[in-house]
């Protein structure tokens, strides 16, 4: 799978990595003529005493010297730049993919999971790339240059390279082999501290509340320690590995010296060849050494290309259509036919065989237990999930043959959860119509009854607004994700338990409101509280995913019994009635 990320997202870099190659091989055979030159004025000039060769030569080297840091600069250059951008890249396919899933796909990776592989997994594979730019393309040349030019120097020392270079390989291999586990299970363990992380963070006011500090703290502490011990096993082997290689380049160094001198003795060797014999041996293995810091990244970028490939390679399960519907007749008519969902593995099916006709100006709205399936069928509409059994119909049109973007321009989402994004109020209120005017804003305000806080804030329409919504209240966050969908003004309206956090003497002006302000429009309201829907032009009554009652108020009142024991458990008789 890395490679497989490599060649595909680095095929536009092609020039660049190109550059990267031309500048790293002129920089390694200047590396590799530098010793020569320098056993040459040993040899040549020392020897003999001629200065002026001496000065010759030594400027040539300087010149080389010069235009080795050039090229060196030059492809660390083009490298990094390449590197940036396939981080860039992967990070826009991932973030490109996951825009793409369901509820499904995201739930079964887990938002920890899929943070990590956008962030840190990507990061892992981005370093390869800078490495390999760096270090990767001059070890072979150095390496394989070096051999040649060292046989050149002196055959007879040969057999010390043959020796020291296998040697520094098989002990290198069989730590990076003892690693390769390790780096799986760190990405996992870095997964298990995000959710934690993400989880506490989240759920702060919750672990106050219920003065759960020390708990979770402890629980925190195990995830940390995990990643850890983890990392310090991985960090014993890699800090095992940099003694081993000193120590065979230093043994390599004494042999070379040791074998040399006797060389030099008897005439077969000059000093300056024993010299340059020596400096192309260290080349040969500082190529070696730097292989192995590609050896080190290459295993955990390994790991992070698989977890970054697992979810490039994972398809939606809600599949656009191949040949869109990209206009309807209509006015937001919702239809469902037979509708049945069942989650993956589960052993009953969440919905079954739900039937219901919503039509424009009209109110619909859902009640039942929890558990029921309420949030579930809601789902269905937007397609955040796509029905197992059975058909959604927008305007008489099956919502899987239908445009995305235009499905989700009909519809109007206030969610269970409502959620604000950081900036504004103006900004999460533009977030459904970016063109809309100040006093569109305002008028939304006004029927959500958002209006008077909203003016009360001393920046108004661009008072501050953290991420989630939490530096305002539960009601006030609810209030404004119904102005956000009232700005749209889609065909559609969906309300999911929506009015839950407000009062009734809000709940009762909201509804007034909406009905004036959203006339034409199909509205669908799931909702807990009776009182919410009993002005309801249908109300379906769900229990176990099933349909069991629909009517009006007072005729759900006078022939079903589940609607009586929710009604009688919310209202006194007298409400009811």
């Amino acid at each position: 799978m890395l490679w497989k990320l490599l060649v595909k997202y680095l095929r536009p870099y092609w020039r660049l990595l190109t550059a990267v190659v031309v500048f790293q091989l002129a920089q390694s055979i200047a590396s590799l003529y530098l010793p020569t030159l320098n056993a040459d004025i040993i040899d040549q000039g020392v020897a003999t005493g001629d200065t002026g060769y001496i000065l010759r030569t030594g400027g040539l080297m300087l010149l080389i010297t010069l235009a080795q840091i050039i090229c060196s600069i030059i492809a660390v250059y083009f490298g990094a730049k390449s590197a940036m951008a396939l981080g860039r890249d992967l990070r826009g396919a991932v973030f490109t993919r996951v825009g793409e899933f369901s509820e499904q796909e995201v739930t079964r990776f887990g938002a920890a999971s899929l943070i990590t592989r956008s962030t840190n997994d990507v990061q892992q594979v981005q370093m390869l790339v800078l490495m390999t730019s760096t270090l990767m393309v001059s070890a072979p040349i150095l390496s394989i240059g070096g051999v040649i030019m060292a046989i050149r120097q002196d055959v007879q020392l040969s057999w010390l390279i043959a020796v020291s270079v296998p040697v520094l390989l098989i002990a290198v291999g069989l730590i990076i082999v003892r690693m390769i586990p390790l780096f799986r299970t760190m990405q996992v363990k870095i997964d298990t501290v995000n959710r934690v992380l993400r989880e506490q963070l989240t759920g702060i006011r919750v672990i106050r509340a219920f003065v759960r500090e020390d708990r979770e703290t402890a629980r925190f502490a195990v995830a940390n320690e995990d990643v850890t011990d983890v990392a310090l096993r991985a960090g014993r082997l890699m800090a095992l590995m940099f003694p081993i290689v000193m120590l065979v380049l230093n043994v390599s160094s004494v042999a070379v010296i040791w074998f040399g001198a006797f060389r030099i003795q008897d005439g077969s060797m000059q000093v300056g060849t024993l010299i340059a014999f020596l400096s192309y041996l260290m080349q040969i293995l500082m190529a070696v050494m730097m292989a192995t810091f590609m050896a080190v990244m290459i295993p955990r970028a390994t790991v992070s290309a698989d977890r970054i490939g697992e979810v490039l390679a994972t398809p939606s399960s809600v599949v656009p259509p191949l040949n869109p519907v990209n206009a309807t007749i209509g006015h937001g008519v919702l239809e469902l036919l037979d509708v049945g969902f069942a989650y993956p593995g589960a052993a009953q099916p969440v919905l079954s065989n739900v039937s219901f006709l919503a039509r424009s100006g009209e109110t619909t709205a859902i009640i039942g237990s929890t558990g029921s399936g309420k949030t579930t069928l809601i789902n269905l509409i937007p397609r955040l999930f796509d029905a197992t059994s059975g058909t959604v119909l927008v305007d008489g049109v099956g919502v899987r043959e239908l445009n995305p973007d235009l499905l989700w321009g009909h519809i109007g989402l206030v969610p269970q959860k409502p959620y604000l994004f950081s900036g504004t109020v103006r900004s999460n209120l533009l977030y459904g119509k970016p063109d809309a005017t100040e006093a569109e804003l305002w008028q939304a305000l006004t029927i959500a009854q958002a209006k008077d806080f909203v003016e009360e804030m001393p920046e108004g329409l661009d008072a501050p607004i953290s991420q989630g919504g939490t530096n305002v209240s539960g009601g006030q966050r609810q209030r404004l994700a119904i102005a956000r969908a009232l700005v749209k003004r889609p065909e559609i309206y969906i309300f999911d338990d929506s009015f839950s956090a407000l009062d009734l003497a809000t709940d009762a002006r909201l509804r007034a409101a909406l009905k004036v302000g959203t006339d034409g429009a199909t509205m669908i309201i799931v909702a807990q509280r009776v009182s919410t829907i009993i002005d309801a032009d249908q109300i379906l009554v769900l229990e176990d995913g099933r349909i069991v009652g629909r009517g009006t108020h007072a005729e759900l009142l006078d022939t079903n019994t589940t609607y009586q024991e929710i009604v009688s458990s919310q209202l006194t008789a007298e409400e009811a009635a």
